[in-house]
């Protein structure tokens, strides 16, 4: 009890109370946010033998495909090596090929077959359905303000 009243009373590096709590930490909000959409649209797409994991990269070839291994590991935000297990799997499910590029014979330019191809609308609308649900409580002019405010706090970061 005497720990919880000394932090409480402690001062942060600004000279101002520390009283900060999960609910209005912003790293919190955001992460719990994340950690319970994944989970969500990692439901809808074991529907497909599919994991989330796979789900940045299909969207980032569904947006551009023919692209690097290492431009996809950057819109993806993973490291190299993560990205090549990762397109690994996608191969033997059938769902890439990998065509080694004219210029650089260590580099490769990745497509989408013509399985997964078909399988972009279906899983888009998975996504949709999951942002639906987790927008559900805000009115439509909160849904679009919060999605503003998120894409401005990106742009920042």
């Amino acid at each position: 009890m005497m720990a919880h009243r000394e932090s409480e009373n402690a001062l942060n590096l600004c000279g101002r109370r520390c009283c900060l709590n999960r609910h209005e930490s912003l790293g919190y909000l955001v992460s719990h946010l994340n950690i319970e959409l994944q989970n969500e649209l990692d439901l809808h797409l074991k529907r497909y033998q599919l994991d989330i994991k796979l789900w940045p990269v299909l969207f980032a070839l569904w947006q551009e495909e023919g692209i690097s291994q290492t431009e996809l590991s950057k819109r993806c935000d993973v490291a190299n090596y993560t990205m090549t297990r990762l397109l690994d799997q996608l191969q033997v499910q059938g769902l890439i090929t990998r065509h080694q590029e004219v210029d650089n014979r260590r580099a490769f330019q990745i497509f989408l077959t013509d399985e997964a191809k078909a399988l972009e609308q279906d899983l888009i609308c998975e996504a949709e359905r999951v942002n639906e649900k987790f927008l559900s409580n805000l009115s439509e002019d909160e849904q679009q303000l919060f999605i503003l405010l998120l894409n401005k706090i990106n742009r920042l970061a």
